[in-house]
């Protein structure tokens, strides 16, 4: 019932999907370009029309009454910032206490311009061994999808060349808001 109404949804608004599954149980998807607010609900879409189980990272504090509930029921994972462990600590030990798991990631960290991409997603697919689905959310073709799974090398600037082609043609809202696609 919910995936037919996403897929209705998303028709409506003029919206194309595309999912493959992952190749494990476990992995990491990264999501870029993200510019807009309208990206995650364009997500949540994309994730109830395709039936994914798919989990996203937020600051702890947005996990509060009323919306605690909600948030843990669209795959929200609150994390505590003010924890020296950091982000990554916290999610990898949630990969190891876990059968299956899979953590949306946007590397920019932030819908405003960054001049990098943030590492964590990097060294979390790399720590727990598990692979990179390469998501994207393209207005200018007005598609949003997971179309492809990788391994990373561990050489960074082979992993960033591989992630130049593929998101070389994929268009945020906001395309003065995409960042770069390299490490500090």
């Amino acid at each position: 019932m919910i995936s037919r109404l996403a897929t209705l949804i998303l028709r409506l608004i003029g919206w194309r999907t595309v999912f493959v599954p992952p190749p494990g149980p476990k992995s990491v998807v990264l999501v870029y370009p993200h510019t807009s607010n309208w990206d995650f609900p364009l997500g949540v879409l994309c994730k109830a029309r395709h039936r994914m189980i798919l989990n996203w990272a937020g600051k702890d504090s947005l996990f509060r009454w009323p919306l605690k509930g909600f948030f843990i029921w669209l795959g929200g994972v609150p994390i505590n910032r003010r924890e020296s462990t950091g982000m990554i600590r916290q999610l990898i030990d949630i990969f190891a206490q876990s059968e299956s798991f899979c953590i949306c990631i946007t590397p920019e960290g932030t819908r405003s311009r960054s001049e990098h991409w943030k590492t964590g997603f990097y060294q979390l697919a790399l720590a727990t061994g598990v692979p990179v689905g390469l998501g994207f959310i393209d207005y200018g073709n007005r598609r949003i999808g997971v179309d492809r799974w990788i391994n990373l090398s561990g050489s960074e600037e082979t992993d960033l060349d591989l992630f130049r082609s593929y998101y070389a043609d994929k268009t945020g809202r906001y395309p003065e808001k995409a960042g770069d696609i390299r490490f500090r």
